[in-house]
């Protein structure tokens, strides 16, 4: 049971690849980015951290400007690498960190944020990916990429399940401030 919870205190959020080049082929883009923004808005309501990748940004361009508006600081970790892990810049970001669980969203499913995913089981974290703020260029890809990451141990959930789960009750000053994005 442990794994199926989070703590707001030990939560953070990786935000992989969601850039300008790349969203333009992902199936239902529009989706991924506002489910997207709505963990950053509830990562600004509890102080969650926000880490932030960019695949070879020369080629893909910046991340979509709908995502670093909503960001207090854009400040990307630029990789090669398909897994952030081999990343010595996001190891160092996210160990600094001090989080048990990862809410783990972006793009591809079944590329950069599978192999992402299963790193971070394998260090120990706690990986929670919902399946409407992830996306590949198809369905069929995204799907894969979602089972294989539930066999591997990450919790398969969706944006609405995390946030109320974070919330844990109704009419907290918090609540009421994410219920105008959950509108």
């Amino acid at each position: 049971m442990k794994n199926l919870t989070l703590d707001k205190e030990k939560t953070g959020v990786v935000i992989i690849d969601v850039q300008i080049k790349l969203m333009d082929v992902i199936a239902h883009k529009n989706s991924v980015i506002e489910n997207i923004k709505k963990f950053i808005f509830l990562s600004k309501l509890y102080n969650l951290p926000n880490i932030l990748t960019e695949q070879y940004p020369r080629w893909l361009g910046p991340t979509v400007v709908e995502i670093t508006e909503s960001l207090e600081s854009y400040d990307p970790i630029e990789k090669i690498h398909f897994n952030c892990c081999d990343e010595n810049g996001f190891n160092k970001r996210l160990e600094s960190e001090n989080v048990d669980n990862i809410i783990l969203t972006g793009v591809e499913s079944h590329i950069c944020v599978f192999q992402t995913c299963v790193s971070l089981l394998k260090k120990g974290y706690g990986v929670h990916v919902p399946f409407d703020a992830v996306g590949s260029r198809n369905n069929e890809n995204s799907k894969i990429g979602l089972d294989l990451m539930k066999e591997s141990g990450a919790v398969i959930t969706s944006t609405e399940t995390i946030i109320y789960q974070l919330l844990e009750k109704a009419g907290t000053k918090e609540f009421k401030e994410m219920l105008k994005m959950l509108r």
